[in-house]
């Protein structure tokens, strides 16, 4: 495992037509290599951020055919970079569609590949409506990736809510854990620096967040602050709401620091579920 590394996080302004989002984030991968980052990272949903669940459906395509990837392997390859793409909609057999995640090694292999596991279906207090169940199916497996900067763990967006996830992510040995995202205004303002800040506390590793940005089809609007986040839990960098490149330099020495510091990975201890209470009617 290399001591440091310099990575970059694209955060980008994704539309509804895979052809000039690949041609956007591509400049900006080729630009981030060319800074001298040896791992560049994009957010989810790069390829395509279609609201539309019907037009979303028709535009995705299987992995076998889908056009983002042989683009990202091409450019990992004559880059000679390790490049995630943050997320494609990948069509299944039944269907429905994976909200899916690649790593792409410096060959432009794919060295894993992650489906999202925890879908967003929530209803915000600002009355936005989300039920990523209608279209995705979820994922079944967590992934960890072997890479030259220590095992790489996948997660998507949403995940970031389930810290045992991360925690068995990282009992299994993950150095850096990615979260490529596209977090919604009202909850990125709420909690999006916190969550990330504790997954890197609670797990010891860095935790590398690129996200998307801006004002989308059908109005969607998208956070930003695409984040780099040490072991110790200090922010890197906040890339605040602007498209752009996001650098940080890892010391990955500080992975066995932060652990030695606190040990809880090794501290973990069966228990027994609590018992629900019984609530009493008012009449009682």
């Amino acid at each position: 495992m290399t001591a440091t590394v310099k990575i970059a996080l694209i955060q980008t302004n994704s539309g509804r037509d895979v052809a000039p989002n690949l041609a956007a984030v591509g400049e900006q991968v080729r630009q981030a290599a060319g800074a001298g980052a040896r791992f560049v990272l994009t957010p989810e949903n790069v390829a395509m951020l279609e609201p539309v669940r019907a037009q979303a459906l028709g535009k995705a395509a299987p992995e076998a055919s889908h056009a983002a990837i042989p683009f990202f392997a091409d450019l990992a390859r004559a880059l000679g970079i390790h490049l995630l793409a943050g997320s494609f909609a990948i069509k299944r057999e039944d269907g429905l569609l994976a909200n899916r995640s690649y790593l792409f090694d410096d060959k432009g292999r794919v060295a894993a590949r992650y489906s999202k596991i925890h879908m967003f279906d929530v209803d915000l207090p600002n009355g936005e409506r989300y039920r990523e169940s209608s279209s995705f199916a979820p994922g079944e497996a967590a992934v960890l990736a072997p890479s030259p900067f220590g095992p790489i763990g996948l997660t998507i967006c949403y995940d970031l809510r389930f810290p045992h996830l991360y925690r068995a992510l990282a009992q299994a040995g993950a150095a850096i854990l990615t979260v490529p995202s596209a977090f919604t205004v009202v909850t990125g303002e709420a909690h999006w620096h916190v969550l990330l800040r504790a997954r890197a506390i609670e797990t010891g590793c860095f935790v590398l967040a690129p996200a998307q940005t801006g004002t989308h089809a059908e109005g969607r609007r998208t956070y930003g602050h695409s984040l780099a986040v040490a072991p110790w839990g200090e922010i890197l960098g906040d890339a605040g709401t602007d498209t752009g490149i996001l650098y940080a330099d890892l010391d990955l020495a500080r992975i066995a620091d932060a652990r030695a510091r606190v040990p809880s990975l090794q501290h973990d201890r069966p228990f027994a579920p609590p018992l629900p209470v019984e609530e009493k009617s008012a009449a009682e």
